[in-house]
């Protein structure tokens, strides 16, 4: 354990030497003015980044309370299971109430001039 934590400081230490000598031969060679627009430029992207993390997470709640106002307390996803047991039953009801079964009936058009049928 003692081992380890030496080379995590060791590797904390080097990181923070390399950051500040890198800073100061950027500063050197670089004209002047260049890394403000460096950092200009990350205060930007950093702004973007947290824009679109404010309104992703926004968006989010908005259809949540858009959902509960349209479905209120249901549960989607056990409505949507149920789906196809509720067309079945709606079409069984349909059929009966009009005498037709779909499955076993031709498909014919009735404006068809040419005389052709599809069985």
């Amino acid at each position: 354990m003692g081992r380890r934590l030496t080379w995590l400081a060791v590797g904390v230490v080097l990181t923070v030497v390399v950051v500040r000598k890198g800073r100061a031969v950027v500063e050197t060679y670089l004209p002047p003015g260049t890394t403000d627009a460096i950092d200009g430029a990350q205060r930007v992207t950093h702004a973007v980044a947290s824009f679109r993390s404010t309104f992703a997470t926004a968006m989010a709640q908005r259809e949540q309370e858009l959902r509960h106002d349209l479905v209120g307390d249901v549960d989607v996803e056990a409505l949507r299971a149920e789906r196809p047991e509720r067309v079945a039953n709606l079409r069984r009801a349909w059929s009966s109430r009009h005498g037709e079964d779909w499955a076993g009936s031709p498909t014919e058009d009735p404006d068809d001039d040419d005389g052709y049928t599809f069985f």
